[in-house]
């Protein structure tokens, strides 16, 4: 079965970075679209950034310009670089992949401190 295992959440201050990891297994990972969602407590899940198979990517106006994503088929991974964090970047951070279903990591917390 599809797993998507996130890792590289954790507290960091404002103007710092981190960088999230998701390893999928159990899926043809060079065709899925995977994405990074989020969500801050008493809010919705939002889309951060989004890569297609073929490298096209996606991301929300809140963090584009300070994060990056990226992935590597090589080893079924797809990560999310975070520069210049901010306290509102503070969210479980959910790694998604579209394939023939939608399916879900468990997530990962990140904490931005001011």
């Amino acid at each position: 079965q599809v797993q998507l295992v996130e890792s590289g959440g954790g507290l960091a201050q404002a103007g710092g970075s981190l960088r999230l990891s998701c390893a999928a297994s159990g899926m043809l990972f060079n065709v899925a679209t995977m994405g990074w969602y989020r969500q801050a407590p008493g809010k919705q899940r939002e889309l951060v950034a989004r890569i297609r198979s073929g490298g096209n990517t996606y991301y929300a106006d809140s963090v584009s310009g300070r994060f990056t994503i990226s992935r590597d088929n090589a080893k079924n991974t797809v990560y999310l670089q975070m520069n210049s964090l901010k306290p509102e970047d503070t969210a479980v951070y959910y790694c998604n992949a579209e394939y023939t279903f939608a399916y879900w990591g468990q997530g990962t917390q990140v904490t931005v401190s001011s």
